[in-house]
């Protein structure tokens, strides 16, 4: 999960795409990077940390021009070395740089193709080089000195033939324009719209529709799966479907937790979609347990806040803020390793005893991923002086690995995996546990858009909708990304840095 964002004016666009990576920081907070366009220059700032450390004015002022490409980013492949952040460029042909959100399952294979078949080295062991590497040859195949739309078509579709898995990515082509593209099945979310200026029509592309919102931009629409948007430097905008099978079935963790609420994807309303899921929850909770003696209803801020009120309305509950967020702690499920994450939650939050104690508690998240988080509340709801502390999770047990650009690679590290619903309540501490049931939430999504009848859920049924992921590519995974790798990774970089600053 990451945040990309490209945008074409007709003024300088530093401060605007600095403006949209803030909007998208929830989608990743390892590391930022911005780079322009001025003429035939490209000016490039990026670094490991937060937009606001990494941009400064000085920064900011050396990033000339009317067109440029930002990211957030998000490890879940490679290191978390500066080195890994993007955006990532290479010079031939014409000079590409790319922003991208997702994970291709068939890296390796591309990597080993582009060094032995098409004569490129890749310098990082990210993903996204890989991508941006086999689209570059793949319009270098086009044989121009000066390319045209039709080129950029013809490369994007050989990216979808040689490309698996999930990529929503930003291309920026040095003098001519920006390109936008997403994978045949349509996994990760990718906008596009426009703004009116007295100097012409800007157009940006970015992750969710929220960043659009916040610049003063109209949406105009996703971009579909295995489509293409090209926006060239004279404000024109070309599209063209560059996939031959495309099934859209859009990442639905996106909706549980991942975006924004005020964020619109594939026509589906982020914050409706979890209004329904706390109906679909309250129903459930209705049926199975009818004769509840829950108090308060009291949400884990943020993302289950929607649908933690939804459900305290819909069963005639209170609804109670009981904890108390520090918003200058990051998201605790998208921190990089366990232990920082472990440290993380009791600085996060902080429970208001008055509405904990003598009550039983009903505490909703929008899901449960490690469980790490959710016994440590339920330790300071009881702390607080809770009678009971139940616990609802808005999602379905998370059971499997992701595999499209998620940090869930390892099953050992999931609570749910090889556990009931029983022997989690027991493990997280909580006196009962209720989870949403995943036709219940496909349904409250789906609802949103009819036309969509398929998601990926694969984090919940372990089936992976494009098809080429097997039980050697989930152990290798779980190999090179568990927690105990990333530690023994950033180990590895930090005795670098010592090295290098006593050198």
């Amino acid at each position: 999960m990451c945040g990309i964002i490209g945008i074409v004016s007709r003024r300088p666009v530093n401060q605007a795409i600095y403006d949209g990576l803030t909007v998208l920081q929830h989608r990743g907070q390892d590391a930022a990077g911005i780079m322009t366009c001025e003429g035939s220059h490209l000016h490039l700032r990026k670094s490991n940390g937060l937009v606001r450390d990494v941009f400064h004015t000085r920064h900011m002022l050396r990033l000339h021009g009317n067109m440029g490409i930002g990211h957030v980013r998000y490890p879940t492949a490679g290191c978390e070395s500066s080195a890994e952040a993007q955006p990532f460029y290479v010079n031939s042909p014409y000079g590409i740089s790319l922003a991208h959100n997702g994970n291709l399952t068939n890296a390796n294979t591309l990597k080993l193709e582009l060094f032995q078949e098409d004569l490129r080295q890749i310098n990082t062991e990210s993903d996204s080089e890989i991508l941006l590497n086999v689209f570059a040859h793949e319009l270098q195949q086009q044989g121009k000195l000066r390319m045209d739309v039709t080129d950029v078509f013809r490369a994007v579709a050989g990216v979808h033939r040689r490309c698996e898995g999930a990529y929503a990515a930003i291309t920026m082509i040095t003098g001519y324009g920006i390109l936008g593209f997403r994978d045949p099945c349509g996994i990760r979310p990718v906008v596009y719209g426009k703004r009116e200026t007295e100097d012409g029509t800007d157009y940006m592309i970015a992750s969710e529709s929220v960043a659009l919102d916040v610049l003063g931009f109209e949406l105009v629409r996703d971009i579909a799966p295995g489509e293409a948007i090209f926006i060239g430097l004279d404000g024109q905008v070309h599209a063209q479907q560059c996939a031959d099978n495309v099934m859209h079935s859009p990442c639905i963790f996106e909706f549980v937790y991942l975006a924004r609420p005020d964020s619109i994807i594939d026509n589906i309303s982020v914050y409706k979609a979890r209004l329904r899921m706390g109906n679909r929850l309250a129903e459930k909770i209705r049926r199975i347990r009818p004769d509840h003696d829950i108090d308060v209803v009291i949400p884990i801020p943020d993302t289950s806040r929607t649908s933690a009120l939804q459900l305290a309305n819909n069963l005639g509950l209170k609804y109670r803020e009981g904890f108390m967020k520090n918003r200058y702690i990051g998201r605790t499920f998208i921190m990089p390793g366990q232990q920082q994450r472990k440290k993380s939650v009791r600085q996060k939050l902080n429970a208001i005893d008055l509405e904990f104690k003598g009550k039983n508690v009903l505490l909703v998240d929008d899901s449960i991923v490690r469980g790490t988080t959710s016994s440590q509340i339920i330790q300071m709801a009881r702390d607080a002086g809770a009678n009971k502390v139940y616990f609802a999770s808005a999602a379905p047990p998370v059971r499997y690995p992701n595999v499209y650009g998620i940090d869930m690679p390892a099953v050992d590290e999931l609570i749910a995996h090889d556990r009931n619903v029983e022997e989690v309540q027991e493990a997280i501490g909580t006196d009962w546990l209720v989870y949403q049931d995943l036709d219940d939430l496909v349904e409250a999504v789906s609802k949103g858009n009819p036309d969509i009848d398929r998601f990926d859920a694969s984090v919940f049924t372990g089936e992976y909708i494009t098809g080429n992921v097997g039980t050697d590519y989930l152990n290798s995974l779980r190999a090179a990304r568990n927690d105990s790798a990333k530690d023994s990774r950033r180990s590895r970089d930090d005795e670098a840095i010592d090295l290098h600053n006593t050198a």
